[in-house]
């Protein structure tokens, strides 16, 4: 959807809640607390009550919504501008979109952003498969990072913070922040996410690839290597362009919108970022967002902040 599409379509509370009822309920209003199909509507509109459990609720009850003072045109709002923005959209810069820039609080916008990054984490991911393509990367400050070559800063002595990646070719892509590149923690990760039927999964020449595979349970017939050391980049088909592509538009994201990422939140931005990309050709990106942030359980600031 468009801005002015959302701005004509759900410019009031009622509209908001009606979208999100049918959401939430696509087969009927259910008592969240007793899944009791017995609800009756309240005077309030915005209101209901079971008649089974005498429980009254609301459509954002229990959900990322959950006692939220903002007008829910304002949560459209903001949820259409961070699934449009391809590199992530800050606090400050939403803040200043939606309020002004001597209005609204940065508190009020950033915790905002992060319960909708919570809801994207919400969404189910399946197990890869086909042709994927396998990397690391490093995030935060300007130490260089290393692999133990000489001439750089061991790993034990880097101040960055290690981001794998995995991307299917034609399917999904993820990102997990992780203690090291060992092969132990790749296999965690191989082992969690890719499927025993995979195809092939191709990466650069890091040492710990053969051994984090045979951990994973993977066969090494399925690996093959593309060795950036010697200068090559691609070998027919053989190449991880695709998920240093993903990784360049994070770090254009953490360096150009976001500015600064905290190591203790990095996790929901890396979860926003392949949200966004996974669905970037779909048409419902806007509903698809709402639709899990009226399934996803409730973040508090408490919650956010420990």
């Amino acid at each position: 959807m468009t801005l002015p599409e959302v701005t004509m379509q759900f410019s009031t509370e009622a509209r908001c809640r009606e979208l999100l009822e049918r959401l939430r309920w696509p087969e009927g209003v259910m008592c969240p607390r007793c899944k009791d199909s017995r609800v009756s509507r309240m005077k309030d509109y915005a209101r209901f009550e079971c008649v089974g459990c005498e429980y009254q609720f609301t459509v954002t009850s229990g959900t990322i919504f959950h006692d939220t003072h903002l007008p829910m045109p304002i949560w459209f709002l903001s949820v259409l501008l961070i699934c449009e923005a391809k590199k992530g959209m800050s606090a400050n810069q939403l803040r200043r979109t939606i309020w002004g820039e001597h209005r609204g609080s940065y508190k009020t916008a950033w915790y905002l952003c992060h319960r909708i990054r919570s809801a994207m984490a919400s969404a189910e991911k399946v197990m890869l498969d086909g042709t994927l393509e396998m990397d690391e990367t490093f995030v935060g400050g300007r130490q260089r990072s290393t692999r133990g070559h000489a001439g750089r800063i061991p790993y034990s002595e880097s101040n960055k913070i290690p981001v794998i990646g995995i991307k299917q070719r034609g399917g999904e892509l993820r990102f997990f922040k992780a203690e090291d590149v060992k092969s132990g923690t790749l296999a965690k990760y191989i082992k969690e996410n890719v499927s025993e039927d995979v195809d092939l999964i191709m990466t650069d020449e890091w040492q710990a690839y053969p051994s984090a595979l045979d951990k994973a349970g993977q066969s090494r017939s399925k690996h093959k290597t593309v060795k950036h050391r010697d200068g090559i980049y691609a070998d027919g088909d053989i190449t991880t362009n695709g998920i240093e592509s993903a990784f360049s538009l994070l770090k254009r994201g953490i360096v150009g919108s976001w500015h600064k990422v905290s190591a203790k939140h990095l996790p929901a931005y890396l979860e926003e970022m392949t949200f966004r990309f996974n669905r970037r050709g779909r048409a419902d990106l806007f509903i698809d967002t709402l639709r899990h942030m009226v399934t996803a359980d409730p973040l508090t600031f408490e919650n956010l902040t420990a």
